[in-house]
């Protein structure tokens, strides 16, 4: 399957609740933001657990990384709840599940640079985290960076009527927004 797959050209999808599709997985539904290949894909997606769901353990062959949009997500490393950003780097493991209150995540699988010294320890960063500066739209917080891939993850907060500024990393490399 490919889906919004040319990442030379500009997309846009506007999100809806009645386009989820079930998953394999009883009790998990996916939104397809892009993708190339069938069930293991390079993909974004905005996926839904239902209360108390669980997903097989699953190892992660090109890295993982998602934000909790509502609820919290769960595995054998802790309890996110939304605001929580999780990067599980290329080989790293886990089981998730979801207790009573469901969840709700945008996540990005197997696209991750191969061979960056991340080692397989996940990385955790709450939205609500102090480290967050002021900009000339609003205020970011920067959730990771590699200089050595070039990779930048950042949560922004943009005022309203204000102009969301292109930088070098967009110009070099391109730029995903999620909004």
């Amino acid at each position: 399957m490919r889906l919004n797959s040319n990442f030379n050209l500009f997309t846009s999808t506007n999100f809806s609740p009645t386009k989820y599709i079930p998953s394999p997985s009883n009790g998990v539904n996916r939104f397809l933001l892009d993708r190339i290949g069938t069930e293991q894909a390079r993909a974004t997606t905005i996926v839904q657990f239902a209360p108390h769901c669980t997903f097989p353990k699953h190892t992660h062959i090109g890295g993982e990384e998602f934000v909790v949009l509502e609820g919290t997500f769960c595995d054998e490393y802790g309890s996110f709840p939304k605001g929580t950003y999780v990067r599980n780097p290329i080989g790293s493991a886990h089981a998730p599940y979801v207790e009573g209150d469901g969840c709700v995540i945008m996540v990005k699988l197997l696209q991750m640079a191969d061979d960056v010294g991340e080692g397989t320890a996940p990385l955790y960063v709450h939205f609500d985290d102090e480290r967050k500066e002021s900009t000339e739209y609003g205020s970011a917080l920067n959730m990771y960076c590699n200089d050595q891939t070039g990779e930048r993850v950042q949560m922004c907060w943009v005022q309203p009527n204000t102009l969301f500024p292109v930088d070098d990393y967009a110009v070099i490399g391109g730029e995903e927004l999620f909004v």
